[in-house]
């Protein structure tokens, strides 16, 4: 009997994440830069995206050498290293990942946190570390989720452009489309209603006709209540 061996799956570049995504991953944060020993204040909290691992982790002195490059910076939280939302949602897809919200700013692990025994009633865990997850979440982190692209073709961290939803399916736009005919509707409906009130529209031109109402327009109603005059005081009559 012939057996037949699978093939490993193949994917893009792109979709297993820019080329700085691993050494960030794989990067040790909050040690003194060995390129600055002697200054205070030298902990290596940074990143840089343009040097990938060639440059490793990096401290506020090093920065002014990196200063046309995009640097983010690497938080910490119960001693694992985090990343805010803010600066690695615009670059990379993080959907299944578990966010947290720390110090008023959401944020991501980039590492797994292996759990050894779920809590009790817990019914999902992290595909990778088994760690608790609420049931709308795979993975714990971006490291988990790299992990679990080896198995599930659909994961992908390139971002794709959402589906419109006046383009019927047909293509493909951002949230923010200010260019939509719905949009755009709304948008004249509002300038004539703020604007134009006066201005009738002429049914067979479709446009709009400088012809004003016949009425005279009403003088607005002052709500402020008039001031009451003083009168001239009465004296009481004196009773001998």
């Amino acid at each position: 009997m012939v057996s037949v061996q699978q093939s490993p799956m193949v994917r893009s570049e792109e979709d297993l994440g820019p080329p700085w995504l691993r050494p960030l991953l794989g990067t040790s944060f909050f040690v003194p830069c060995p390129a600055h020993p002697d200054l205070s204040k030298n902990e290596c909290n940074l990143f840089c995206l343009g040097c990938n691992h060639a440059a490793g982790a990096l401290c506020s002195y090093c920065v002014p050498a990196h200063r046309d490059h995009h640097v983010v910076q690497i938080r910490r939280s119960s001693y694992h290293n985090v990343i805010r939302v803010s600066e690695v949602g615009k670059l990379i897809d993080i959907a299944h990942v578990q966010t947290y919200v720390i110090n008023s700013a959401k944020i991501v692990f980039l590492n797994g946190r292996p759990q050894a025994r779920p809590g009790k009633g817990v019914t999902n865990t992290c595909e990778i570390c088994c760690r608790s997850l609420p049931d709308s979440f795979r993975f714990c982190s971006l490291g988990c989720k790299l992990g679990g692209m080896q198995w599930d073709p659909t994961l992908t961290f390139a971002i794709r452009p959402k589906r419109s939803q006046d383009s019927g399916g047909e293509g493909y736009g951002s949230d923010d489309d200010s260019f939509s005919p719905r949009k755009q509707l709304r948008r004249a409906g509002f300038e004539l209603g703020r604007f134009d009130r006066g201005v009738r529209w002429s049914d067979d031109e479709g446009s709009k006709s400088n012809t004003r109402p016949m009425t005279p327009t009403t003088p607005p109603i002052s709500r402020c209540r008039p001031s009451r005059r003083k009168g001239i005081p009465h004296r009481a009559p004196f009773y001998g």
